[in-house]
């Protein structure tokens, strides 16, 4: 099994593009006979236009919440949460915050304007009681702040009943279902396959991945990860703009 983060391990943060080389070593992995999973934060409308492009096994979307079966483009697990709570707590530390959530397959709810390009799929701005419902994932951006100030703001917050992270690249912050991430969802779906732990690859570059990569046989961090995320992989590929995701792949599978 090869598990494949999306933004900043397969393609530049926000963008759908993947490079040729970083295709090419995919699609041999593939045809070697790997199962290729793309494992992601990213909503399910988020994947479409990067899953078209590779010959993909399965996705697992949401941080794990959300799993998608290409080839019968049907939704197999959608694991959800009130976010209402959350919203509540994070919205008296971090004022200026705004809300989305997920609409799975549709876009989102917001709860505030996002800045373009931050949601996929169709948004519509909606009050917080239509915002407190059943959803697979809520995230928050700190409109004006930057990722080290909202690193340093949630340093000691504690959110009951969600797991959550904050991203390296924006003032950005992700919360899922209890007890629900990369890694598990990945011990899950790789035992239905009756695939190892031990023979999985995994390949990622952010907070989110860090279970992921220490779930895997062999956990690659590509070069721009923070340190701690470096920290807790096997080794450290080549950064994103210098194809290193294809560089890891291409050991295996010249």
């Amino acid at each position: 099994m090869i598990a494949l983060d999306i933004d900043g391990t397969l393609t530049p943060v926000g963008s759908n593009e993947i490079p040729p080389a970083v295709k090419a070593a995919v699609t041999r992995a593939a045809d070697h006979g790997a199962h290729v999973v793309l494992c992601t934060g990213r909503s399910l409308i988020g994947i479409t236009a990067v899953a078209a492009q590779l010959p993909v096994s399965y996705a697992v979307c949401s941080n794990g919440a959300v799993w998608w079966d290409p080839a019968t483009s049907s939704v197999t697990r959608r694991t959800t949460f009130d976010p209402g709570p959350t919203i509540k707590t994070l919205q008296a530390l971090l004022p200026n915050s705004v809300f989305a959530v997920e609409k799975t397959g549709v876009g989102s709810l917001s709860l505030g304007e996002f800045l373009p390009g931050d949601l996929w799929g169709e948004t519509r701005q909606v009050t917080f009681e239509e915002m407190a419902v059943p959803t697979p994932r809520l995230v928050m951006r700190w409109l004006g702040h930057t990722p080290a100030e909202l690193s340093f703001a949630v340093r000691e917050l504690e959110l009951p009943g969600v797991e959550w992270n904050v991203d390296h690249t924006e003032a950005w912050l992700t919360a899922v279902p209890p007890n629900v991430s990369k890694g598990t969802a990945l011990d899950e779906l790789s035992a239905s396959l009756g695939i190892s732990p031990q023979d999985a690859l995994a390949i990622g570059d952010g907070s989110n991945d860090v279970e992921m990569l220490t779930w895997a046989g062999l956990g690659v961090a590509m070069g721009q990860a923070p340190a701690h995320v470096q920290a807790v992989a096997d080794e450290v590929a080549p950064t994103v703009l210098e194809d290193g995701a294809a560089q890891a792949l291409n050991r295996f599978f010249p």
